[in-house]
C-alpha cells in the first residue's frame, strides 16, 4: 500500500468551497499534503490548505497545470473542465471520481439518459437544446432544469403556467413530469477502487418552499423500513452502473405509491451527508478519502440520530456577514455549528450549517426548528 501519510504524496482538490474546507479537516487528521484550486482568491479553503492556487475551474489550462502538480486529483464540485481531466488521465494521472463519470453527471440531460439506459427508475423527461424549443412543445405544469451549472436551487423552476415560461433563460435544458411524492430522500454510497461499497442510512430532506433549497436533513429518515431498504437498493444500483470511485449522493423521491424514483446524483461529498460529522462512526469526508485512496471503508452507521439545518443568508441582506444569536443556540445540548468561512452573505447563499444530535429523532427535529428560528445570517 502506498504511503499517503506524512509523505511526499500530494492530493489535489478541484474546488475550495465549504465541501473542500470540511475535507481538509480529514486530510489534516491523516497528515495528507493538500493542494486546492478555486476561482476565488478568498475561497473558504484558501488559508488552510498546504498550497492554494487561484484559477478558473472551467479553463483547460488552469485545470491541466494544476493537475500536473499532484499525485491524485479529486473534486468538491462537478462544474470543471472535463477535457483537461481527460488529458491528465491519458497522461497517467489518477482522478477520482473518473472524468467519464463527471462528463455524464455534470449534464442533467446525459444523466437522465444514463438512468434510462441502465433501467434506473426516474421521472419522465424531455431534453431541449434551448428554452425557445420547449415553448412550442412542453405543456405546463412541469419542472424545468438547466442542463448545466445549476446548484442549490439555481437553475430549477416549477413551471405552472405559460406565463412562467417567459422568465426562463434560453439555455440547454430538460423538463420533467411533476411527481406527486411523499418524501424527498437521499442515500450516499461510498465505493473504493477495489469495488468495496457501503451505503449510509437513508436521509429525509425538507426543502424551503420557494428557494428550492434543502432546509433540514433528517437521519434516519422517518419512513417504513421496507422503503428504506428499497431506497438503498436503488442507490446501490446507481453506484454499480457508474462504477465510480469516491462518494455518490443519490437524491430520490418516494412517490405516493411508495415507488422510489431517482431525481439526480452528485459525485462528491454532499449536503445530505453533513450530519455525519457529528452523528456517524465515519463521516462522509473521511469516507471520501478512504474511497479515493483505496483504503478500507469505514462504518457508515449512525451513533445517534442527527438533523442538519442549513444556515443561509436572510433575504434583504447582502454584504459582510454577521451571525446573530450564536450564543443562544450553543446553550442547547447536542448543537454544533459549522461556519464555512465565506466573508459575504447574500439571500439564500449557504453560509454554514448546524447539526443537532439526540437519541430521539422527534426531539432533535423540534430543536432544529428552534435553531432555525433563533440564528440569523445577516450583514453589517
Amino acid at each position: 500500500m502506498k504511503n499517503y501519510f506524512s509523505s511526499n504524496f500530494k492530493l489535489g482538490v478541484l474546488g475550495g468551497g465549504q465541501l473542500g474546507r470540511m475535507l481538509l479537516t480529514e486530510t489534516q487528521k491523516f497528515d495528507i499534503y493538500t493542494l486546492i484550486l478555486d476561482n476565488a482568491k478568498n475561497a473558504p479553503c484558501a488559508d488552510i490548505c498546504n498550497e492554494f492556487y487561484q484559477g478558473d475551474l472551467m479553463d483547460f489550462q488552469a485545470v491541466y497545470n494544476f493537475g500536473k502538480r499532484v499525485n491524485l486529483l479529486t473534486i468538491e464540485i462537478e462544474h470543471i473542465n472535463i477535457d483537461a481531466l481527460l488529458q491528465l488521465e491519458k497522461e497517467g494521472l489518477t482522478i477520482y471520481p473518473q472524468p467519464k463519470i463527471l462528463q455524464i453527471i455534470q449534464h442533467k440531460g446525459k444523466q437522465k439518459d444514463f438512468f434510462v439506459e441502465n433501467n434506473i427508475p426516474t421521472a419522465k423527461y424531455k431534453r431541449f437544446k434551448n428554452t425557445s424549443d420547449l415553448k412550442n412543445e412542453a405543456m405546463p405544469p412541469f419542472v424545468w432544469k438547466t442542463a448545466q451549472f445549476g446548484y442549490d436551487g439555481t437553475g430549477v423552476k416549477v413551471v405552472k403556467s405559460n406565463s412562467d415560461l417567459n422568465s426562463l433563460p434560453d439555455v440547454d435544458c430538460i423538463v420533467e413530469n411533476l411527481i406527486p411524492f411523499k418524501n424527498e430522500l437521499a442515500v450516499i454510497v461510498a465505493r473504493n477502487k477495489s469495488g468495496e461499497t457501503k451505503t449510509y442510512p437513508v436521509v429525509e430532506m425538507e426543502f424551503h418552499p420557494t428557494a428550492n433549497q434543502v432546509e433540514y436533513v433528517i437521519c434516519p429518515a422517518r419512513i417504513d423500513e421496507k422503503i428504506a431498504i428499497k431506497a438503498q437498493e436503488v442507490a446501490l444500483k446507481v453506484a454499480d452502473a457508474f462504477k465510480h470511485v469516491g462518494l455518490l449522493a443519490v437524491e430520490m423521491f418516494q412517490t405516493k405509491d411508495d415507488e422510489i424514483l431517482v431525481n439526480e446524483v452528485a459525485p462528491r461529498a454532499h449536503n445530505s451527508g453533513h450530519y455525519s460529522i457529528e452523528a456517524s462512526y465515519t463521516n462522509q469526508f473521511e469516507q471520501h478519502l478512504r474511497a479515493i485512496l483505496n483504503l478500507p471503508l469505514g462504518n457508515t452507521e449512525s451513533k445517534v440520530a442527527g438533523i442538519m439545518v442549513n444556515l443561509v443568508g436572510e433575504e434583504g441582506y447582502t454584504g459582510n456577514v454577521v451571525y446573530q444569536n450564536m450564543e443562544n443556540i450553543l446553550k442547547i445540548d447536542g448543537v454544533t455549528p459549522h461556519i464555512y468561512g465565506k466573508k459575504e452573505t447574500r439571500p439564500f447563499r449557504k453560509m454554514g450549517h448546524v447539526t443537532i444530535v439526540n437519541k430521539d429523532i422527534d426531539e432533535a427535529r423540534k430543536i432544529a426548528e428552534k435553531v432555525k428560528k433563533t440564528i440569523r445570517v445577516v450583514s453589517k
